[in-house]
């Protein structure tokens, strides 16, 4: 009897070693940690995004749009923590407010001429939460370097563009405004497909949601959250 549970926990101790051999050599090749923490986002984000949340020390490539990024800094900033700008002289605080950003908890340089990268990097060594408009390419090695503090610090990198390694890249897509009648009247609300698409997925996932919504925020039109064919690629709808 004693030999048979031997074995048993032998076995089950050689399996538990083969899992988490594997999962260290996962995350070699992907640069992360596959159980990372995520932070919290708005409920509708939540949705489509990878853990349901921002994963710590990961970067996401942004389209080109200050509602999206106001939204996914509306989470963290709400919980208590801390979240910087770089790089958008454009990036409204009035209307990040009204998305729900919690601006005692915001920290902005607006230009930060061509070391826009070493500023990223260094507000991530304090900062859980950066988001940038890159000036320009960075150099692979910089991208490197960056991923590497990220993942030291715990941190999350919001790129407005194209970015290597990225653990999600979000879309916006079919913008339809609300609350203008014939000719006359005042914008109130936005309704968008927000594309999300991810290496943890075999296809992007897409979901319709008010951003902003009448007050300002985001809101979920329609939960559905799965799966669909990919959208095109589109340029930012602001």
């Amino acid at each position: 009897m004693r030999a048979i549970v031997q074995t048993e926990t032998t076995t089950r101790d050689d399996v538990r070693g083969e899992v988490h051999r594997l999962r260290a050599q996962l995350e070699r090749v992907q640069g992360r940690r596959m159980d990372a923490p995520v932070l919290p986002v708005l409920e509708p984000l939540a949705e489509v995004l990878p853990g349901g949340g921002l994963r710590t020390g990961s970067a996401y490539s942004l389209t080109r749009s200050a509602s999206l990024l106001a939204a996914l800094l509306a989470g963290p900033s709400q919980d208590g923590t801390w979240c910087a700008v770089v790089g958008m002289p454009d990036f409204g605080v009035e209307a990040a407010e009204s998305a729900g950003v919690d601006l005692s908890h915001l920290v902005l340089v607006p230009d930060p001429g061509p070391r826009w990268l070493a500023v990223a990097a260094t507000l991530a060594e304090v900062i859980p939460v950066v988001a940038v408009r890159p000036a320009a390419r960075a150099a692979d090695a910089e991208v490197s370097r960056l991923g590497a503090r990220l993942r030291d610090r715990a941190a999350v990198l919001l790129v407005q563009g194209p970015w290597p390694q990225a653990e999600a890249s979000l879309d916006l897509a079919d913008p339809e405004w609300s609350g203008v009648g014939r000719g006359h009247g005042y914008l109130a609300a936005r309704e968008v497909t927000i594309d999300v698409r991810s290496r943890r997925w075999p296809m992007p996932r897409r979901a319709r949601m008010s951003l902003p919504a009448a007050d300002g925020g985001v809101g979920a039109v329609r939960s559905a959250a799965s799966a669909v064919p990919a959208l095109p690629r589109l340029e930012a709808v602001g």
